[in-house]
């Protein structure tokens, strides 16, 4: 299964109520943020929705923990 981790590269100031409330339902809180997320048409949908604030890069494999910092669930 293919997952995204998804990092919040850009400030969500002056910018829209929608892309904020965006940024903040991907779990993201402030710059240089990152989280986990599976794969799915609405997730894509909310990154093509804020695709200039955050980055995103592709993780495979089989290990849940592939790509997760120390110290963060």
């Amino acid at each position: 299964m293919t997952r995204l981790k998804v990092t919040q590269t850009r400030s969500v100031i002056r910018r829209p109520k929608d892309q904020k409330d965006t940024v903040r339902r991907l779990g993201l809180h402030r710059i240089r943020d990152s989280v986990i997320k599976e794969d799915r048409p609405d997730i894509r949908g909310m990154l093509v929705k804020v695709r200039h604030l955050v980055r995103v890069e592709e993780l495979t494999g089989d290990d849940p923990k592939d790509g997760v910092e120390k110290g963060k669930k």
